[in-house]
């Protein structure tokens, strides 16, 4: 290998550009099937509360978790441990839904596979932000998240081509145990490749209490986002109840916004190293309108709201991370993230069991509330980038 190779900064590259590889075939995974389980339940009986409870305590459930997996992995030091254990949950479960049922079965699992997605991601984003001390933090999440998006992209099509061929949501379950293997198997190439994430960020630790004010003001931010987030499982339902577009291209308007998404993560990312607070607020804004699109607009609106909503998904999981990991020490980042998502979860739990009652009462309240309490949030990051902070 040339020295050029060995350079620190790309070996961060490749470490990132190798956990995108498994993360890309861990969302086609998931989001093949996240494409479809709103569906799903509805076909085994499930109603729009049970919907939006089952999208919502998943939430709950896995971002809950992650404030105890986060704090584990920083205890003890065995990121790699926590992160495999949580990839073969979150792998495991997802073709298991070709075997449900009922719905309180597939319910169950697709919580599952929330629970496991949550285990690994605090100690997965907190190896990635070493990388991000030599390539810019905007650049480690936005290139991961947009190779997340491009694996979420394919998997809704592939669903979409199962039930145009099969017809059937099993099927689609059942065809997803493929890259489910060949996630784990690559991340078990990277645990082989990369047994040290943290050398890229050698003598960076510092000691410093607590996580500062701004840290807080970024996680209020976040949970109005979250609460205004309407899950693509009560998405989904929407555009079948209402006869929005065919079922079987329910699945290609979810890859439509995971493309959108897997475009804007890598420009955000670039943009957030160059001006942090201007890409943060214009990408939520931008996000909020995506409520009247969707759920009040035919097919060419519904679609356009994807896109904001693609965008804005891509918005949590790579500038929040990246927010957290340039105010927070690298000693302690797996236990901010875990706390943050943590609120972000009961924060997407409450709106989405709300949303799923206004769905059944007034889509336009629906419409109302997450727009508002969005638009909420643009103000919080801007008090946090005036509050002293961690950096």
């Amino acid at each position: 290998m040339s020295k050029r190779q060995a350079t620190p900064a790309r070996v961060a590259l490749n470490f990132v550009l190798l956990i995108g590889v498994a993360n890309l075939f861990a969302d086609l995974t998931y989001e093949g099937a996240r494409s479809i389980n709103g569906q799903f339940l509805a076909s085994l009986g499930g109603s729009a509360l049970v919907v939006g409870f089952t999208a919502g305590a998943g939430e709950l459930l896995g971002y809950g978790l992650r404030s105890i997996t986060g704090l584990i992995s920083d205890r003890t030091g065995r990121y790699w441990l926590v992160t495999i254990t949580g990839y073969a949950i979150n792998m495991a479960a997802v073709p298991a839904m070709a075997l449900a049922g009922n719905w309180p079965l597939a319910a169950a699992l697709i919580m599952a596979e929330r629970t496991g997605r949550a285990i690994r991601k605090p100690s997965t984003a907190a190896m990635l932000s070493h990388a991000g001390h030599q390539i810019g933090q905007g650049w480690v999440f936005g290139l991961n998240e947009a190779l997340d998006q491009a694996g979420a992209t394919i998997g809704p099509l592939i669903m979409a081509l199962v039930l145009f061929v099969k017809g059937g949501y099993r099927h689609g379950y059942a065809l997803l145990a493929i890259p489910a293997i060949v996630t784990v198997a690559t991340i078990l190439a990277a645990r082989r490749l990369f047994p040290r994430p943290s050398d890229l960020e050698a003598g960076q630790m510092l000691d410093r209490p607590g996580f500062g004010r701004r840290y807080w003001y970024y996680l209020a931010a976040a949970g109005c986002i979250g609460a205004g987030f309407a899950d693509f499982a009560l998405i989904g339902y929407h555009f079948q109840k209402a006869s929005i577009v065919s079922p079987s291209l329910i699945p290609v308007y979810y890859a439509v916004a995971m493309g959108a998404g897997a475009i804007g993560a890598l420009a955000l990312g670039r943009l957030y190293d160059i001006n942090r607070t201007r890409t943060v607020l214009g990408t939520f804004l931008a996000a909020a309108f995506f409520a009247p699109l969707v759920f009040l607009g035919g097919p060419l609106i519904a679609l356009g709201g994807m896109v904001l909503w693609g965008i804005g998904l891509a918005g949590q999981e790579s500038l929040l991370r990246s927010l957290v990991a340039s105010i927070v020490d690298a000693s302690r980042r797996a236990t901010a993230f875990g706390l943050f998502d943590t609120g972000f979860g009961i924060a997407w739990f409450i709106g989405s069991v709300l949303m799923g009652y206004l769905y059944g009462i007034s889509i336009p309240a629906l419409v109302i509330f997450s727009v508002l309490i969005e638009l909420i949030a643009l103000p919080l990051f801007a008090f946090a980038r005036l509050s002293p902070g961690n950096e």
